[in-house]
């Protein structure tokens, strides 16, 4: 149990309980101590209280990470593996299947694709302004953490040190250099 534990608490804190919510919200409703009737989404407690849509919410944050990590193989059902990039598609094919409304996982894919869009494609691959940034009161108050989890675009700790250990990770050593016009 204390692995359970210590991996629980490895979890970045955000993460740690959405994940920790997903578990139990679902479950005190199925036990009663709650009436299933708030767990549905209600027109009016969407646009008057603000109440969150799950789903797009996770599609969106898996549409992310399949693409940071776009060839990493991943396995859905019955041991089907194919490249994370497609893993949000596939949900939303499977869902289609077993007859399903896709809808949520549609507006989470493309809202996913507007983030990674804006955020990394756009900035990094293309040169423009990059339009959205974190808040600096989220670093604030959520600082990065050393160890255990690394942030987007950088590898994990133990990758890193693979490819300090193998010489770059494979790149050819080009030597130090001159600058042109010295003799």
């Amino acid at each position: 149990m204390s692995d359970i534990g210590d991996w629980f608490r490895s979890i970045p804190a955000i993460t740690r309980y959405w994940f920790a919510a997903t578990v139990a919200v679902p479950l005190v409703g199925k036990l009663g101590l709650i009436s299933p009737a708030y767990l549905f989404l209600w027109p009016e407690a969407f646009l008057y209280r603000f109440q969150l849509l799950m789903i797009p919410l996770i599609m969106s944050v898996l549409y992310v990470w399949a693409q940071l990590n776009r060839d990493m193989i991943v396995s859905f059902w019955f041991g089907t593996r194919f490249k994370a990039c497609y893993l949000p598609w596939v949900i939303l094919g499977f869902n289609y299947i077993i007859g399903g409304s896709v809808i949520n996982e549609l507006i989470g894919n493309l809202v996913g694709h507007l983030y990674f869009f804006l955020m990394f494609r756009y900035p990094m691959d293309l040169g423009g302004r990059n339009f959205l940034s974190t808040p600096q009161f989220l670093y604030r108050w959520l600082p990065s953490r050393r160890g255990g989890v690394s942030g987007f675009g950088v590898p994990p700790a133990s990758m890193r040190r693979a490819a300090d250990q193998n010489g770059g990770g494979g790149r050819h050593n080009w030597g130090q250099g001159f600058r042109l016009g010295d003799q």
